[in-house]
């Protein structure tokens, strides 16, 4: 795909370099404050918005407009990162990431408005695309049978994130809304520190891009361009139908905690500890071993199934007050959603090019993106006007849609495979 790109260096074909520990291990710390940070919000946001509000039944959709203003600020910056990244190399890119979610934290935490909660999730959106930054890294510094398991291992950390930042958000909430975000400034501080004296550069020189024009970085173009790729297409749209109702569920899950089950601020964190907890063993201990036996169309169009299950699950709690459900539901879909992450990563990657990696990942989180922007404002919606099950039944038919663009895109992984496979013979 890039033989006729006069906007790439060519290298002398080389085996990628090993991967670093001391890189490794600072990608799954990222990995892992990037999901505490946006985690951290979950259980307090509610509470936080409901502060600045004049009528409480508006809640659901306030904050569904919250988690949307991330999104829409992902969605214009995300292609850009991964595109810069290409150009000016991984790690200048993911340290500014940081410092933009260090601001960002900062603002919503301070803040004594809706206005600036509004401006702290912009600011942190603007500069949250940088897991393509991280899988970029991991992409240059792998071979790609063993993306696979380092991708894992990020998601494993991530789960880790998962657990943190609930928890933390919900522990700490009980002496005031605004220390969990001020305690995630501070550590991702401390990150900034780490990586800019010892995370060393994974883009060589001969492998970036030499210019990147202003219409380069238009995140619409950068999208259009990508679906001209029809072995890339179908995956993508996947991504976007899992990705959709998740954020969606992710927007309203603590607002139907409180609804619901009455439960506070901590027991929304425990129950997104949970989710946690279930994340890491999947993705540290499963996806490295089940995606080498299943493949990554069998393992995602199976863990889509899962996913579908969760969402009845988790929608019958508004209709039958059990915690039972709504602890099955979670479990069942944090196990499938961890595998459905992974193998369309896997993937993804593997389809895309050696000097595509920063480009596709950012294409990919723009469709994630878009998700997050549309999916909470549907759910929002949905759960104001037509009932509190209705955003997570509406989210089961959605998924339906990503199991089916799965098995469109299935042809493509196949004859891609056999080119492989000819190539190596």
């Amino acid at each position: 795909m890039n033989a006729s790109n006069p906007d790439v260096r060519h290298a002398s074909e080389s085996k990628t370099p090993a991967p670093g520990r001391k890189a490794i291990f600072f990608l799954v710390v990222v990995a892992c404050l990037n999901t505490m940070g946006m985690t951290i919000i979950n259980p307090v946001v509610p509470f936080m918005t409901l502060q600045h509000l004049d009528d409480p039944q508006n809640l659901a959709l306030v904050v569904a407009f919250l988690t949307s203003s991330y999104g829409i600020s992902q969605l214009l910056a995300a292609p850009a990162l991964g595109l810069l990244s290409d150009r000016f190399g991984r790690r200048p890119i993911l340290l500014i990431c940081l410092l933009g979610s260090v601001v960002g934290y900062l603002l919503f935490g301070l803040g004594n408005s809706l206005l600036l909660l509004f401006l702290g999730r912009i600011i942190d959106g603007l500069t949250g695309g940088n897991f393509s930054v991280i899988f970029a890294y991991i992409a240059d510094i792998t071979e790609p049978e063993e993306r696979g398991k380092y991708f894992g291992l990020i998601g494993g950390f991530s789960g880790v994130g998962l657990i943190i930042g609930p928890s933390l958000g919900g522990l700490l909430a009980t002496v005031n809304y605004s220390v969990p975000f001020l305690v995630a400034a501070l550590v991702i501080l401390l990150d900034i520190a780490w990586g800019f004296f010892f995370l060393p550069e994974s883009l060589p020189q001969e492998h970036r891009r030499l210019t990147i024009s202003l219409q380069d970085l238009n995140p619409f173009k950068q999208l259009g361009g990508v679906f001209t790729f029809a072995h890339l297409r179908w995956l993508l749209l996947a991504g976007f139908f899992y990705y959709f109702p998740f954020a969606s569920m992710g927007a309203i899950l603590t607002v139907l905690l409180k609804d619901s089950l009455g439960w506070d601020a901590t027991a929304a964190g425990i129950v997104v500890t949970a989710v946690g907890v279930v994340d890491i063993l999947v993705q540290g201990v499963l996806v490295g071993r089940l995606l080498p036996i299943f493949g990554g169309v069998k393992l995602s169009i199976g863990s889509l199934v899962l996913v579908v299950l969760s969402y009845i699950l988790i929608g019958s709690v508004a209709l039958i007050a059990s915690p039972l459900l709504l602890i099955m539901g979670v479990v069942v879909f944090a196990g499938a959603g961890g595998l459905v992450e992974n193998a369309l990563r896997s993937l993804t990657s593997h389809l895309a090019g050696p000097h595509q990696q920063g480009l596709i990942g950012g294409a990919s989180q723009s469709m994630q993106s878009l998700a997050m922007i549309l999916g909470p404002l549907f759910g929002g919606l949905l759960y104001v006007q037509l009932g509190h099950a209705t955003p997570y039944w509406a989210g089961a038919l959605i998924v339906i849609l990503a199991i089916i663009s799965v098995m469109l895109a299935s042809p493509a992984v196949r004859i891609h495979q056999a080119a492989e496979k000819a190539n190596d013979a």
